[in-house]
C-alpha cells in the first residue's frame, strides 16, 4: 500500500481555520496530480503529529475532502485519493452536440437524494453488529415497532424538532408511502372513500400512493409557503384529512407561518379533519431556524406527524415513523396492529442502536455541512445570473432554477439528459394548475465535482438558449 508523502504546511496566523488550510492543499495537490489514485494518506494521527496540529483537524479536513468526492474512507485500510488530476476537463466553449443517449455516466440532480455516506460510517456498522449480536428471536417484531427504536425516535424528535413524544405515541413504518398507506386504511373503516386534501404543486408519489390506497384525491393551489387557511373556508365537501408540507414546501421550499399554521389547527378542529404533516427534511436548515412542528402546537385538532429516515440516511433503508394521538392515533395503531409491522426487526435494532449512540446526531450534523457547502456551490454557479431565478435554497436538498418564460424547462432538461446529467422540470409536481416553468436542482447525493461538473453544462445549454440580457439569442 503506497502512503502518499505530503508536503503540508501549517500557518497558525492566518485567518483561516488550520483544518482548511490542510484541506485547501490537499485538494490542490490532488488537483495538480501530486498525489492521485490509487494512493493512500497518512493515518489522522501521523500527519497531525507531523504538522504539529491536533488529530481533529487533520479528521475534520479528511472529512470536507471526502463529502467533496476527492477522498474515500476504508476503514482499517486507511483514506484513499479517490480522482485522479485529470478528473477536471477544460470547459468548453460551446455545449457537446446534443445525443439521444448520454455517453458517459449520468449525474444524477433529481431531488430527495440524500448522499450516502451512511452505509460507511463506522458507526452505523458498529449498529449492526450489536444489532446482529443480540440473543435470537423467534417471534414477529411487534406491530408499532420494536420498544427501543420508538423511544430513540421519541428522543431523536425531542433533540432534533423540540418535540416532546411519548414513546407509545410512535408508530414505526417502512417510510412516507407505507404510512400513507396506513392512513388510508384507517380511514376507509369511517368512509368508503376518504377524501384527502394534498397541496398543488406537490409531492406526485404521495398523490399515487393514496389514489392507489384508495383515497380520493382533492388538491388545493398553494404559493411557496404552502396552503392559506382562508382556502380552507371555500371547501365543499369538506375533507376527511389534509396533507403539508408546512416545514418546506415541495417543491417550492418556503415554509408555512405560524399563524397560517394555527389557523388550519382551528379549522381542523371544528371540522373534525385529520392534519397530516409530512416533515420530510425538516433537520437541513441553512438559513433560518426551523418553526416549530404543527403537531406541537396547542390544538384540540387531531395531527399526524408523518417523518422518515430516507432524508437524513438513505431512502434504501424504507423506514420512517408516524407520531399519532387522540382517536386518530388509536385508529391507526389499531390499523397496523392488524396489518402487522412492515419493517425488519434487525433494521429496527440497527437504527435504535444508532441514534442512542449519537451516530444519527454525528451523520446529520456531517451531513448539514456538505449540504451547506454544495447549496454554496449552486449560489456561487447561478444566484449571479440575472435571466435565472434561484429559490427554495433556505433548507432541505434541492433548489429550484426558475427559467425565462421562452426556455422551455422541459426541453432543456432532455438535453441536459443527453449530455449526462438528469434534472427534472416543474411540471410534474403540478396536478391540476399550469406549471411555473423552471427545473428542480437535487443536489444531497452528488459530490462537489460532479456538482460543478453538472452545473456548468446546464449553463452551458442555458447560454445557447437566452441571453444575459433575458433575451433569446438568434
Amino acid at each position: 500500500m503506497a502512503v502518499a508523502e505530503l508536503p503540508l504546511t501549517v500557518d497558525r496566523n492566518s485567518p483561516t481555520p488550520l483544518a482548511a488550510q490542510v484541506a485547501a492543499q490537499l485538494r490542490r495537490a490532488i488537483l495538480e496530480g501530486t498525489v492521485g489514485a490509487p494512493h493512500h494518506l497518512p493515518s489522522s494521527r501521523r500527519l497531525a503529529a507531523d504538522l504539529g496540529v491536533s488529530r481533529g483537524v487533520v479528521v475534520r479536513a479528511y472529512e470536507q475532502l471526502t463529502g467533496e468526492g476527492y477522498l474515500e474512507g476504508h476503514g482499517a485500510e486507511g483514506t484513499r485519493v479517490a480522482v485522479r488530476a485529470d478528473v477536471r476537463s477544460p470547459a468548453r466553449t460551446t455545449p457537446p452536440r446534443p445525443r439521444e443517449e448520454p455517453s458517459h455516466p449520468v449525474i444524477d440532480l433529481t431531488p430527495g437524494r440524500p448522499s450516502d455516506t451512511p452505509f460507511t460510517d463506522r458507526s452505523w456498522r458498529t449498529a449492526w453488529r450489536a444489532a446482529l449480536a443480540e440473543p435470537g428471536h423467534v417471534d414477529l417484531p411487534p406491530a408499532l415497532g420494536t420498544t427501543r427504536l420508538r423511544a430513540a425516535i421519541a428522543g431523536h424528535l425531542a433533540t432534533a424538532r423540540g418535540l416532546a413524544v411519548d414513546p407509545e405515541d410512535v408508530i414505526v413504518t417502512a417510510g412516507t408511502s407505507d404510512a400513507l398507506q396506513l392512513i388510508v386504511t384507517a380511514l376507509r373503516t369511517r368512509s368508503p372513500t376518504p377524501r384527502v386534501l394534498v397541496e398543488d404543486p406537490g409531492y406526485p408519489t404521495a398523490r399515487r400512493v393514496l389514489t392507489t390506497a384508495g383515497a380520493q384525491v382533492q388538491t388545493l393551489p398553494v404559493g411557496p409557503d404552502g396552503l392559506r387557511a382562508a382556502q380552507l373556508t371555500t371547501l365543499d365537501p369538506v375533507p376527511d384529512a389534509v396533507l403539508i408540507t408546512p416545514s418546506h414546501q415541495y417543491p417550492l421550499g418556503g415554509r408555512m407561518p405560524v399563524q397560517e399554521r394555527l389557523a388550519l389547527l382551528e379549522w381542523a378542529a371544528e371540522h373534525r379533519v385529520v392534519v397530516l404533516e409530512d416533515d420530510y427534511d425538516s433537520e437541513f436548515r441553512h438559513q433560518r431556524m426551523p418553526l416549530p412542528a404543527t403537531a406541537s402546537l396547542p390544538s384540540q385538532a387531531e395531527v399526524a406527524l408523518l417523518g422518515s429516515f430516507s432524508k437524513t440516511l438513505s431512502p434504501w433503508l424504507r423506514c420512517g415513523y408516524l407520531v399519532v394521538r387522540g382517536a386518530a392515533g388509536e385508529l391507526l395503531k389499531e390499523t397496523r396492529a392488524s396489518l402487522d409491522t412492515p419493517v425488519c426487526g434487525v433494521l429496527q435494532s440497527a437504527l435504535a442502536h444508532y441514534i442512542d449512540d449519537g451516530g444519527l446526531a454525528r451523520h446529520t450534523a456531517r451531513a448539514r455541512r456538505a449540504y451547506s457547502h454544495r447549496r454554496a456551490l449552486l449560489l456561487d454557479r447561478l444566484a449571479n445570473r440575472p435571466e435565472l431565478e434561484l429559490d427554495a435554497l433556505e433548507g432541505g436538498l434541492h433548489a429550484v432554477l426558475r427559467l425565462p418564460a421562452r426556455v422551455d424547462a422541459e426541453d432543456v432538461a432532455a438535453r441536459a439528459l443527453a449530455h449526462g446529467v438528469r434534472v427534472v422540470s416543474l411540471t410534474p409536481y403540478y396536478a391540476h394548475r399550469p406549471s411555473e416553468n423552471g427545473l428542480v436542482i437535487g443536489y444531497g447525493a452528488p459530490t462537489d465535482l460532479q456538482l460543478t461538473w453538472a452545473l456548468d453544462i446546464l449553463l452551458q445549454l442555458l447560454d445557447t438558449t437566452v441571453a444575459p440580457d433575458g433575451r433569446d439569442h438568434p
